[in-house]
């Protein structure tokens, strides 16, 4: 329909300046757009007052004399010119109606547009350390990453799923030798305990969870091998139990070997398994959470020499130092001209003692993603605020100005019947992604993390989430489609066991048939939920352009909100005693097919499953 009615209006403004109703101007936007009362009409058209200027007339002149040449159309029951110059547009209940059958015909296709134009995107987001399992703050990017990824891909972007893989620096080692004192001190338990593996595991366990209890570390005899290990890595260690876990696996797969190795050897020989370990818990906690990546990038790679016996990160160096914009100060430090690019100072890649920043991997990364893709979207956390500037200018002084976006996201806050779960980053007390998962369920997580705009912080009751109420917001929309989906088997004449082989496609089709008369649709319900579904191509379209794709669960709250209001007053199959015109009965079936149709299309780019029964 805006199609139609663009074509309309520019026909109009074309036949009123061949009969000089208007003088020539040039058309844009005609400025489409869906009033918020509908007594307003259906659609409304701004084109008079933005053509005031070019015209040299009044808005409301421009817009009687288009209202004038539109010419007839059984799609427009009235025309009228409103306020300073709006066209408002009335459709018939026939036009407005046609909704319900281009949803059915176009399917899981409606809603697709060119927002994109075929750009080649990459959207990197999660990229947690490979040194400990994901956390919730975690899940929320692989809700909104993922989410934003399938959002633009239903509106034409080549879309690449980046996973940076953060395998480069001190906190791996940190990470091995926190893993090689966990193995000791499992072999110190079972030599001066004299007990098995199990044993010995049970105990740090133990010992761990008593050094969490207390919390002002008041009574430091009651866990003894915590303080040893904390005091042994200085404090700057991995002391969670999954340390643990990991240091019992390779005691169980490598025995004792490594108690009398170089301490060196053990470390990097505990850094990279377990480093493997940690990575693959990722890759199937993303799978699990309905997030696959394409690309899984090493920052190791960075540093790797090519057959030019370079690496990433000196070629990068190379493509700034050839514009100008590196320089070395009297200490032997290597400086990025950040400030003629924004920046409030100019940011050291390689420090005096030869060490690179972590700025320098960044360089390096970011123009190798433009070899790749046209346009970089990131999602960080919102405590890396401070650091867009310095990567916006390398960006552009590697010569992509506009092509780097940054997503900033806020914290999740867990809590249970509306108490907040305590968390202790010192101790390495969290909740993970994975036990979120496990005890909520993939839909209930993505719905909930998803249902704020990133720079909201979410309140993720664990409880809430899990009860199977109307209060539920992820329960309500699923169970909406649930609730369509038995209408149309009862239509059908199935039972849930016949209907599920053939799926609800084809029991749609044998419950509505292929003829049906639309028009017959009058009710306000009937007619608010065609309005409802009308908007979803300018909605998703508007979270591709806007990068939000939380608009998604708004909408689906609310066509499920309008269609279990016209369930209520409109009698879609017959009851005893309660017949219905046959006819009247396959076009309430069809539109109640439309809206499964787009809830579900609106939960997949979410990443939610619609199920089919409750």
């Amino acid at each position: 329909m805006p199609e139609n009615l663009d074509q309309l209006v520019r026909a109009a403004i074309s036949a009123a300046q061949e009969q000089g109703d208007l003088p020539a101007f040039e058309v844009g936007d005609v400025g489409l757009e869906r009033p918020n009362d509908t007594s307003h009409g259906d659609w409304t058209s701004t084109v008079a007052l933005r053509s005031a200027k070019l015209a040299h007339m009044k808005p409301r002149d421009i817009a009687s004399a288009i209202a004038k040449h539109i010419e007839g159309s059984k799609e427009i029951d009235k025309v009228e010119i409103a306020g300073p110059g709006f066209i408002n547009f009335y459709l018939s209940t026939g036009a407005n109606n046609e909704i319900f059958r281009t949803v059915i015909e176009q399917g899981a296709d409606f809603g697709k547009s060119d927002v994109g134009h075929g750009q080649k995107v990459q959207v990197e987001f999660v990229s947690a350390n490979p040194t400990g399992p994901m956390h919730v703050g975690h899940g929320r990017w692989v809700a909104l990453g993922d989410s934003l990824c399938r959002v633009l891909e239903h509106t034409n972007y080549q879309v690449e799923r980046e996973y940076y893989i953060n395998d480069h620096g001190s906190q791996m080692d940190v990470f091995g030798r926190s893993v090689s004192k966990r193995y000791l001190q499992l072999f110190e338990i079972m030599e001066k305990d004299s007990c098995g593996l199990d044993g010995a595991a049970e105990a740090l366990f133990a010992d761990r969870a008593r050094y969490v209890e207390d919390e002002e570390d008041e009574a430091p005899e009651t866990h003894p091998y915590m303080d040893e290990f904390n005091t042994d890595l200085g404090g700057n260690a991995y002391g969670g139990d999954y340390i643990i876990e990991l240091a019992r696996r390779f005691a169980e797969t490598d025995g004792d070997r490594w108690v009398e190795a170089e301490a060196d050897a053990r470390v990097a020989e505990f850094r990279e398994r377990g480093y493997k370990a940690m990575l693959e818990t990722i890759r199937q906690t993303c799978h699990d959470a309905r997030c696959d990546f394409d690309v899984w990038f090493s920052e190791r790679s960075l540093y790797e020499k090519d057959e030019t016996g370079t690496n990433a990160v000196e070629r990068a160096f190379a493509a700034l130092d050839k514009r100008g914009y590196l320089y070395r100060t009297d200490d032997g430090a290597l400086w990025f001209r950040s400030t003629e690019f924004g920046d409030d100072k100019d940011r050291v890649l390689v420090k005096t003692n030869g060490e690179y920043t972590y700025f320098a991997s960044d360089i390096a990364y970011h123009w190798n993603k433009f070899q790749r893709v046209d346009h970089v979207i990131d999602i960080w956390g919102a405590d890396h605020h401070g650091y867009i500037a310095r990567v916006n200018a390398a960006c552009e002084a590697l010569g992509y100005p506009g092509e780097f976006e940054v997503l900033l996201g806020q914290l999740v806050n867990l809590l249970r019947n509306g108490q907040a779960i305590r968390l202790s980053k010192r101790k390495g007390v969290m909740v993970t992604f994975r036990e979120l998962l496990d005890e909520v369920g993939a839909d209930a997580v993505r719905y909930t993390l998803i249902s704020k705009s990133s720079n909201q912080t979410i309140d993720f009751d664990i409880e809430a989430v899990k009860r199977k109420s109307n209060d539920n917001p992820v329960y309500y929309v699923q169970y909406a489609h649930a609730r369509i989906c038995s209408i149309l088997r009862r239509a059908a004449g199935l039972e849930l066991e016949e209907a599920e082989p053939l799926g609800m496609d084809a029991v749609a089709e044998r419950s509505i048939g292929t003829d049906y008369d639309l028009s017959l649709l009058s009710d306000p319900a009937e007619l608010a939920l065609s309005r409802k579904l009308s908007e979803f191509p300018e909605l998703v379209a508007g979270c591709a352009r806007d990068r939000a794709p939380f608009r998604l669960t708004h909408y689906a709250e609310e066509l499920a909100g309008d269609f279990h209001a016209f369930y209520g007053v409109c009698q879609v199959l017959p009851s005893e005693g309660r017949p219905v015109d046959p006819e009247l009965s396959r076009a309430r079936l069809a539109a109640c097919d439309a809206v499964r149709r787009v809830l579900a299309l609106t939960l997949s780019l979410i990443g939610v499953s619609a199920p089919t029964h409750m």
